[in-house]
Order: C-alpha cells, then sequence, then structure tokens
C-alpha cells in the first residue's frame, strides 16, 4: 500500500477496496459453506457473485490507471504494477471458480457473475451446444444470425434518425446564426445612425447658439439707435450726441429764423 502510494494514491485507493472485497469474499464463502437453507445460500452466493463484479470491475479501473501512468514511471515499477494486476486477477479468479462449484451443488444453478449481456448468453449457449444435434445447431445458428441481421437493421434505423436529427441542428443552427448576422448588422447600421443623428444635434445647438447671440447683438443695436432717437429728439441742442444719418436735423423755431431774417435786412 505504501509503494502504490508513492507511485499514484489513486491506485493505492483502488487496491484498498480490492483488498477490502477479497476478505468480505473470504468471509462470505466461510460463512457460505456453515448455510444449509438451498434459498439462503443462493442469496449469499448472489451476494458473493455482486462483490465479484465490483472487484472485476476495480481492477480494470487499476489497469487503466497504471497504464496512464505507464509512460512516467521506470521499467521496475511497471513490472511490479502488471504483477500485482495479476495476482489481484488469478485472486478473483478462484474465488470464480469457488463460486462455480457451489453453484453446482444448488442444482446447478447459474449466477452470472458479470452484467455484460454477451458474457452471460455465451455461457448459456456453451451449455446449451452440449445437448444440441447437428441440426438444431444450424438452426440455433440461423435464429442468431437473423436476431443479429434485426439488430443491425435497428442499428442502421437509429444511425439515420441521428443523421436526420443532426441535420436538421445543422440547419437550425446555419438559420441561427445567419439571424444573429442581420441582428448584429442591423445594430451596426442603428449605432451609425445615432452617431450621425448626435453630429447632426450639435451642429444644431452651435447654429441655434449662433442665432441667439446674433439676435442678442441685434437687439441691443437696436435699443441703442432708440436709445439715441429719445435722446435726440428730447434734447436736440445736445452736441455731444452726433447726428445720426439719415436723420434729420430738427426744425428751427419761427422766433429764430425770423431774428435771423432781420439782422440780414438791417445790414
Amino acid at each position: 500500500m505504501d509503494t502504490l502510494s508513492s507511485i499514484s494514491e489513486e491506485l493505492a485507493d483502488i487496491e484498498g477496496q480490492i483488498n477490502d472485497i477479497f476478505r468480505a469474499l473470504s468471509n462470505g464463502f466461510q460463512k457460505l459453506e456453515k448455510i444449509k437453507d438451498s434459498n439462503r445460500r443462493s442469496r449469499q452466493l448472489e451476494e458473493l457473485t455482486d462483490k465479484m463484479r465490483e472487484c472485476k470491475r476495480l481492477i480494470k479501473d487499476f489497469d487503466r490507471e497504471v497504464k496512464d501512468l505507464e509512460g512516467g514511471n521506470n521499467a521496475n515499477t511497471n513490472k511490479m504494477l502488471s504483477e500485482k494486476k495479476q495476482s489481484m486477477i488469478k485472486e478473483l479468479n478462484s474465488y470464480v471458480a469457488l463460486k462455480k462449484q457451489h453453484a453446482s451443488t444448488l442444482d446447478n444453478k447459474r449466477i452470472d457473475l458479470f452484467d455484460g449481456p454477451g458474457e452471460s448468453y455465451g455461457e448459456e449457449n456453451v451449455l446449451l451446444a452440449s445437448n444440441m444435434t447437428n441440426q438444431q445447431l444450424i438452426d440455433n445458428g440461423n435464429r442468431m444470425m437473423d436476431e443479429t441481421d434485426e439488430a443491425i437493421e435497428r442499428s442502421k434505423k437509429v444511425v439515420q434518425e441521428t443523421v436526420n436529427v443532426g441535420t436538421e441542428t445543422a440547419a437550425a443552427l446555419k438559420a441561427q446564426t445567419d439571424q444573429m448576422s442581420r441582428i448584429v448588422n442591423e445594430l451596426d447600421s442603428i449605432h451609425f445612425s445615432l452617431k450621425k443623428a448626435s453630429k447632426l444635434v450639435k451642429e444644431l445647438g452651435r447654429q441655434v447658439a449662433t442665432d441667439k447671440c446674433i439676435m442678442a447683438l441685434l437687439f441691443i443695436i437696436v435699443i441703442g439707435v432708440i436709445a439715441i432717437i429719445i435722446v435726440k429728439l428730447v434734447n436736440p441742442n445736445n452736441k455731444d450726441i452726433r447726428d445720426i444719418p439719415g436723420l434729420a436735423p430738427p426744425v428751427q423755431s419761427r422766433k429764430l429764423l425770423w431774428n435771423s431774417a432781420f439782422c440780414s435786412f438791417v445790414r
């Protein structure tokens, strides 16, 4: 255990589980020999068979882990791991043989060791073939071939259905991709339009500000002109205010005109 821990914690953990199962199998078969009732023996044997199935699965996991680590280990380590795996397989096979011996005593009742249908079906064929004639073997072979053909046809249908589903999925993905492309193009157009509209709004804002400044200046000029006109009309003799071009000078009074004419006559 310590040696495996230095190589891989996973290998050490798997070995620990396998050793626990081996101890349980040893105790279980010892207990099985003491059971007299056939039903209880059958149930006990089924439980032991389940443990052997689990042990076989763990050995396969151990083998896969060893293969994964094979490149990073030296030759001695790989040899040690291989020998340990073979030792586990040998011990498991001893329990399998012991199980078969106990099963034969239970009216040749078979308890499958592995879940795979191919292995159990193969054992059944071996048992049946020994009691068959040549014609029965041929008929059974033809029946098996027919069942195989039917299984192949079912597999072809499943494959075809899978291809159809894949084609429909690909078409749907392409349609969604095209739709996404159109959406992206529309978003780009909207973004461009927003930028252009923002520029136009800024230009309009500047024009409005300029127009307001011009109108304010014109308003000030008009107010100034009106103020000058009012002051000129109110105080026409004010020399500090120049005459406004286009505005006629104020009319002299009649008294001033009469005095000017009289002075000229006297002279």
